[in-house]
């Protein structure tokens, strides 16, 4: 405003220059006249000034950030058109990045703390896992002496075979939670075999009223697996099948041989998750069920994708009519 008033002064020479004109504060300005003619520029960038299309571009970011200051003296009318300065430019910027600096390590410190505690969790936990391994270990060992003595004695030997499975289920489970924390040995194994040996123990175990099917489009496919870790994961997605069909259904196992890759299918005919649910089941606590802990399904991504670098997710399922997962492991 105070150009304006020197500019709109009768009492001043008519030729003060724009620079004269209270300019003193580096901000970047363009006389014009009153038919849009550059007469005069300040503070531009002196080595791109000679450039009639820089000062043409210039004068544009001026009229769309701020309106022109109208001029007249001598009987002439002219307008001066500004922007910010760039210390202006600067001083708008500078907080912002200094919030976005701020709020980038506060992020660092809240991962790190985050990092921290769920290390601490998992080492908790595997501790714990560790620990229960152990103390099954004991009694074991003097279940399987004494289906040893069982077999010397006049016993049905129908009886004993299936205390002997369970003892070694016990076994097998042991192994499981011992293996927790560390990185599994993984062997070359027929993936139709060990599958299949895990869903005739839970068919023999279940429900009669659950129909099991398990066809395989080869006798025999090679990939690395770890036996007792694997065979969990079957377990799981099994009586998670189970538990979704409340007892009464059918289960359908269904191994396919392709080229790169064998593909394990679970099927069941329970009440469905819903689409928006597909990722959110893995997550560690997320049940549906009214008692459990949300781990089964997480425990059986983290087996399948970190140990054994397969996949597993849910293929399709639909309300009240099933669910289908998809296990992906690399062949041999």
């Amino acid at each position: 405003m105070s150009i304006q008033r020197i500019g709109n002064n009768p009492d001043l020479d008519a030729d003060i220059s724009l620079e004269t004109r209270a300019i003193e504060n580096k901000i970047p300005c363009i006389l014009t006249s009153i038919n849009g003619s550059i007469l005069q520029f300040h503070n531009l960038d002196d080595k791109r000034s000679s450039d009639i299309l820089y000062l043409t571009d210039q004068l544009r970011i001026m009229k769309n950030q701020n309106k022109p200051i109208e001029i007249n003296y001598s009987g002439r009318k002219e307008y001066i058109y500004y922007k910010n300065s760039n210390l202006l430019t600067k001083l708008t910027y500078y907080p912002i990045a200094l919030i976005l600096i701020l709020g980038l390590f506060l992020a660092v410190i809240y991962l790190f703390f985050n990092s921290s505690k769920i290390a601490e969790q998992n080492k908790l936990w595997t501790g714990m896992a560790k620990e229960t391994a152990h103390q099954i270990g004991t009694p074991l060992s003097s279940l399987l002496g004494w289906v040893t003595i069982l077999r010397s004695e006049n016993i049905d030997p129908v009886y004993v075979d299936e205390i002997e499975k369970d003892v070694q289920r016990l076994s097998t489970i042991a192994n499981r939670f011992s293996k927790i924390g560390s990185l599994p040995k993984l062997t070359t194994e027929n993936i139709v075999a060990v599958t299949k040996s895990t869903f005739e123990y839970l068919e023999s175990r279940s429900s009669k009223q659950i129909s099991f099917s398990f066809t395989s489009s080869d006798t025999e496919i090679k990939t690395n697996v770890n036996n007792e870790l694997y065979g969990w994961v079957i377990e799981n997605l099994i009586k998670n099948a189970i538990d979704a069909m409340e007892g009464k259904g059918k289960i359908a196992l269904s191994i396919v041989n392709r080229e790169d890759y064998a593909k394990i299918l679970i099927s069941d005919t329970g009440k469905g998750i819903q689409k928006s649910r597909f990722n959110i089941i893995f997550k560690p606590g997320y049940t549906s069920k009214k008692r459990g802990w949300g781990l089964g399904l997480s425990l059986s991504k983290r087996i399948i994708e970190d140990y054994h670098q397969g996949k597993i997710f849910v293929l399709k399922s639909e309300l009240g009519k099933g669910t289908t997962f998809e296990i992906q492991l690399q062949k041999t």
